[in-house]
């Protein structure tokens, strides 16, 4: 929530611009709902195709014209020029139109401020978007936006996309546009009132409003580090997986800071701009998030962008992150750095030489049907398949005193499995759970009491499945 628009200077409106007042169908003049004005030439673009789409995701409400610039030219393929519209629900002057309308390519740049639920049914508003090449959503409160959802104008915004244009926000715009929005009808949460209870009811959320191409199962957050939103969006996560608000079990917070923004192209592929970003993946159910109750949730996994950094949203990233933690509502010091713990840049060691190898036999599907590897020579190459979603496979094997297991699974790109290594009763002491089919996993322990122990390999179909062998690789040292 942002009161970005409802502090705006007055700004002095180019004369080629033209205010119109519309009233909706049934509704006179003195009561209209909608305000127009319209900067540019007063003529749409005319083309059959363009090259998007391509979207701005801001963390303030206002225009960074290194993102819009991207933007635009995307769209329209570095030739001709293109329509704006930027959708306001409050504000009587036009500032993100006067920095637009001053960018290379740009047709016209339209202002609607619509004051009511039923605005999003106006036809001059809907044939507005429809004719626009790129729709922005202003700063202001995204409550009244999450009002339009079900409305014609969802539908319009959706079909600019859909031709190849684009779409973006700033503050409650950047909300607005991800797949699961935190919309702030009741209150607006700050990270400590969230995190001591993840059911406040400061925390309330909107989805099936906009979901765009390889952008699910995210939830955007503003003005990030400036007002120290870390520790909502790790309860927003924990809530949207807890509440089965995701598509996988999985939620990507998306945190973008105070003039910062990212570009996405029409591959998915995100760009900042600016001072820094965040992505905060939650990819298991929180531990404890109860009505009521501190949070707590072990290992978000963190990537921090900063300026002309990437993210691949299509392809998402398993390694590159570091990771943080919230105990009964404490979350993890330093916040917003740490060092990864993957290295995407550095290639995994090769297997050492020699070894033998071994071939999954079903069924082994728990720790007492779990096929005995101890008497293999290592390294060990142990091959099997996900048959089903539901799929686990077990290996027992045993370690001696200050000996150190360490395993290395190639996963397949059929599905997406973890593994955990658990002791001799079942209690996992670590496991790997990197996001995405294909995603591969690795993990290590060390047995530091005396004597020789038992332990387990156990890994588990978490999406997807199929014949295609997994291959993990155990080693002792």
């Amino acid at each position: 929530m942002s009161p970005f628009r409802n502090r705006r200077r007055l700004s002095v409106v180019a004369a080629a611009a033209v205010l119109t007042t519309l009233a909706p169908v049934g509704v006179t003049a003195a009561h209209a709902q909608v305000t127009r004005i319209r900067q540019g030439s007063a003529t749409d673009v005319s083309r059959a195709a363009w090259s998007g789409p391509a979207y701005t995701m801001n963390g303030s409400g206002g225009i960074v014209t290194a993102t819009m610039t991207r933007a635009i030219d995307a769209i329209r393929g570095g030739t001709g020029a293109i329509d704006v519209v930027v959708i306001a629900a409050s504000g009587t002057t036009t500032p993100e139109c006067d920095v637009i309308t001053g960018l290379a390519g740009v047709n016209s740049c339209t202002t609607l401020t619509l004051t009511a639920a039923r605005d999003g049914n106006d036809t001059q508003v809907n044939t507005d978007i429809r004719n626009a090449e790129f729709v922005y959503f202003a700063g202001g409160n995204q409550c009244n936006y999450v009002a339009w959802k079900g409305t014609a104008l969802e539908a319009s915004v959706e079909s600019v996309v859909a031709k190849g244009g684009g779409v973006g926000g700033g503050s409650a715009g950047h909300h607005v546009n991800s797949d699961i929005v935190y919309d702030a009808c009741a209150a607006s949460a700050t990270s400590a009132t969230a995190l001591d209870d993840p059911y406040d009811r400061s925390l309330t959320f909107t989805t099936g409003m906009f979901r765009w191409p390889h952008y699910a199962d995210t939830i955007n957050d503003s003005h990030f580090v400036e007002r120290d939103r870390m520790g909502r969006t790790m309860a927003f996560v924990a809530r949207a997986i807890k509440d089965g608000r995701t598509s996988g079990g999985k939620a990507w917070g998306v945190g973008v800071d105070k003039d910062s923004s990212l570009h996405i192209d029409r591959n998915g592929l995100a760009t900042l701009s600016g001072g820094s970003a965040y992505v905060v993946l939650g990819d298991h159910q929180p531990e404890v998030a109860v009505a009521g109750q501190p949070l707590t949730y072990a290992n978000f996994k963190i990537w921090k962008l900063t300026n002309g950094q990437t993210y691949d949203f299509a392809n998402r990233p398993t390694c590159g992150y570091y990771l943080k933690s919230v105990n009964a509502g404490v979350p993890s010091s330093n916040l917003y750095s740490g060092t990864p713990v993957t290295d995407c840049t550095t290639p995994p060691p090769p297997p050492p030489p020699g070894g033998s190898s071994f071939t999954e036999v079903e069924p082994n599907d728990s720790r007492s049907a779990a096929n005995d590897v101890s008497g293999n020579t290592y390294p060990l190459t142990v091959t099997g398949d996900m048959k089903s979603t539901t799929d686990r496979d077990y290996f027992a094997l045993t370690l001696n005193s200050k000996q150190k297991l360490t395993v290395a699974c190639a996963v397949p790109s059929a599905y997406d499995a973890d593994i955990y290594l658990l002791d001799s009763a079942g209690s996992t002491v670590t496991r790997s759970v990197n996001d995405g089919a294909g995603a591969d996993e690795s993990a290590s322990l060390t047995r530091n009491t005396s004597g020789t122990g038992t332990y387990y390999l156990d890994v588990e179909a978490y999406f997807g499945s199929g014949t295609a062998d997994y291959t993990c690789t155990l080693t002792k040292s």
